[in-house]
């Protein structure tokens, strides 16, 4: 069903794994997606396996001097933008706080948290002034739990729930919906732990939570989630898989 039909959506991070499929689900939903990746030639060639319209855009989220021109060049060929989909991110350096360095921290938060900010503020004008946008910002259920040896994404992950809560009251007059998914994050360390028969059905779960994920984001994005003005979205197939994660892990060590 063409419920995106006539839209452009711009989707981060999307030259590989869950930004590729989000875009891949919109652009099955009719819209024309410019796929936005710090690889521009990765983005490229994702934007032509798409086809249509669709088309890849260099960017680094992390600098609103690359973002600006990303998105002027975006409306400068298509237009419009009607959906922003913030799902660039790093997990940035494993380790416990005392292991971190200024680096560490100012990196995660510059991708993670400004990333967010420089994104959304490019776009809000013109949504603003069209009085129709949908942003979804991929946090993850760390902001809300918080992950040992994660203290920088937990942070910054926690910051974009609350920063989407806060962006989606200022615009909630001005036909613009702001939401936020938050999926699990699956650690290596846990997959280390478990059978080859475990780490196979966990792998195909998995899938399933990327699709059930992609499902979600083309919700938030078309017009029937117009009575969502903003909230934080847990995407339950995901929150079942990071459950059974660490049953199983238990399990494995108790044994």
């Amino acid at each position: 069903m063409f419920l995106l039909t006539g839209q452009t959506a711009i989707v981060t991070g999307a030259a590989t794994g869950i930004g590729e499929a989000i875009a891949r689900r919109l652009a099955r939903a009719g819209a024309t997606i410019a796929v936005a990746d710090l690889d521009a030639v990765g983005a490229s060639a994702v934007a032509a396996s798409i086809g249509g319209d669709s088309f890849g855009v260099g960017i680094d989220i992390s600098r609103a001097d690359s973002v600006e021109p990303a998105v002027a060049a975006v409306l400068a060929r298509r237009g419009q933008i009607d959906v922003l989909v913030n799902n660039a991110g790093i997990a940035g350096k494993a380790a416990p706080l005392w292991e971190q360095t200024d680096e560490d921290w100012q990196r995660v938060i510059g991708v993670n948290m400004t990333g967010v900010f420089n994104t959304c503020r490019a776009v809000i004008t013109h949504m603003r002034g069209r009085k129709y946008g949908r942003i979804v910002n991929i946090a993850s259920i760390a902001g809300k739990e918080g992950n040992p040896n994660m203290t920088g994404y937990s942070a910054t992950k926690a910051a974009v729930i609350a920063f989407t809560k806060s962006l989606g009251k200022e615009v909630a007059l001005d036909g613009i919906c702001v939401n936020s998914v938050t999926p699990a994050v699956i650690r290596t360390k846990i997959l280390e732990q478990l059978t080859q028969q475990q780490i196979a059905r966990i792998q195909q779960e998995a899938n399933r939570a990327r699709a059930e994920l992609s499902r979600e984001i083309v919700t938030l994005s078309i017009e029937a989630a117009g009575q969502v003005i903003s909230k934080s979205v847990d995407s339950r197939d995901n929150r079942r898989l990071v459950e059974e994660f660490v049953a199983a892990s238990d399990k494995s060590r108790n044994n």
